[in-house]
């Protein structure tokens, strides 16, 4: 009877013990998940805050443009990015669970950010408008100011300010390590480039895909940005001196009225685009002035002119100015448009798909048969020649007379002297 009350001690205190051990281990892991928590919410919550030592700690600001040759400190102001890129941001803890003896937990985290891959391929298609216009306004392209982190980071923070961009959600995974022990914790999140990127909702990601921004709307950036050139910035960047030209009145006003007939007719609509690789063909239906026209009607009026008797009349100089006021007539008079299908050739040089000569290809598919100026530019010469001809001829005909005169004096003088 008494072994079996003893039995019965036994079986009891050892239910107790399990149960307390369960309860313990319990305790345990509450305590060290709870620990685990507030170390992601420490973090997180200043960043939420705008903390700009956090942003530092968690995000290099050599991360985002990593092929940057400038390796000088960021001014405040450009720190100020962060600043606003995470002014929407927050977060939900969707899961965690610890490893006791690993001294690890893991976190699945809900974050909210703003959408990178839309700010990313704005920032792609204006850097590339800079480019452009850079190039069109003559100054040359070099690693100073094409690869400043200075000027990335200016543009990223104009783009922040100015534009509004819609919010995403993206799960993710975070990594934890307990650098004290189970008793007291001191839990620290793991960097890693994947928490860097998942923090700016993808941005580093995006901005390294050189597949970000297609080729058809890497065209629609070229064709948007001549769009806003004038007529120096045309003229470099298209490479047409001789009908943009504005070194004198009348060519500039010729240049000037071209310009007017491009920004009131000009319209492009891209229609379709095949890739090969790093290659890619894009087909764009351009409307744009008939140039065919305006040069039909200048030499008709020309030809009228050439055949009157004032062409003769009016000699080289005149005949030169003349072209260029029929000229000119000629494209401010023009009201015909032509609509046809080009194909642009872009290439991929593993950051960016670009178009490939662009200035030339670009020249010909908007000015056609205008990519010069139908006025040689000789005739200049030939008026120079032809002055220079008739001052010599009357130069010959003073010569000439004063040599009759003095023949005249020599006979009159044999006269006297025979009588």
């Amino acid at each position: 009877m008494k072994g079996t009350n003893d039995m019965k001690t036994v079986k009891y205190l050892l239910a107790f013990f399990f149960v307390f051990l369960a309860v313990s281990v319990c305790g345990c892991s509450h305590s060290a998940k709870t620990s685990a928590e507030k170390a992601i919410e420490k973090d997180l919550d200043l960043l939420k805050n705008l903390d700009p030592a956090t942003t530092m700690k968690y995000i290099s600001y050599q991360e985002l443009f990593p092929d940057s040759d400038d390796n000088t400190e960021l001014s405040d102001d450009i720190k100020e990015v962060f600043t606003l890129f995470f002014r929407n941001f927050d977060y939900k803890i969707l899961d965690l669970s610890v490893d006791q003896d690993q001294k690890t937990a893991f976190a699945h985290i809900q974050l909210t950010t703003l959408n990178a891959e839309t700010l990313a391929k704005d920032f792609v298609s204006a850097s590339l408008q800079n480019e452009i216009l850079q190039a069109a306004s003559g100054e040359k392209i070099t690693d100073s100011n094409e690869n400043s982190m200075e000027q990335r980071y200016l543009l990223l923070h104009s783009l922040l300010e100015e534009q509004t961009y819609d919010t995403v959600d993206r799960n993710v995974s975070i990594q934890l390590i307990n650098h004290g022990s189970s008793t007291e914790p001191d839990w620290e999140i793991t960097h890693s480039y994947s928490l860097e990127n998942d923090l700016v909702g993808g941005l580093i990601a995006y901005l390294s895909d050189p597949d970000l921004v297609s080729p058809d709307k890497t065209l629609d950036v070229y064709l948007k940005t001549l769009q806003e050139m004038d007529v120096q910035q045309m003229s470099n960047y298209l490479g047409l001196d001789s009908i943009l030209n504005t070194s004198d009145s009348a060519k500039n006003a010729i240049a000037s009225a071209l310009m007017e007939q491009f920004h009131s007719c000009f319209d492009y609509k891209i229609s379709n685009t095949s890739v090969s690789g790093y290659s890619a063909r894009v087909n764009a239906e351009l409307t744009t002035f008939d140039s065919d026209s305006i040069l039909s009607q200048y030499e008709k009026e020309l030809n009228t002119y050439l055949d009157s008797a004032d062409a003769v009349i009016d000699g080289s100089q005149k005949r030169y100015n003349k072209s260029h006021e029929l000229l000119l007539d000629s494209i401010k008079n023009n009201e015909a448009t032509i609509t046809a299908t080009a194909t642009f050739h872009l290439t991929n040089d593993g950051a960016s798909w670009k178009l490939e000569d662009a200035g030339t290809e670009l020249g010909n598919a908007i000015f056609g048969t205008l990519t010069a100026s139908p006025v040689p530019e000789d005739a200049t010469g030939d008026a120079d020649s032809e002055e220079a001809s008739d001052t010599d001829n009357s130069e010959e005909n003073t010569e000439d007379t004063s040599s009759e005169d003095d023949n005249q004096d020599n006979t009159s003088d044999n006269s006297d002297e025979i009588e």
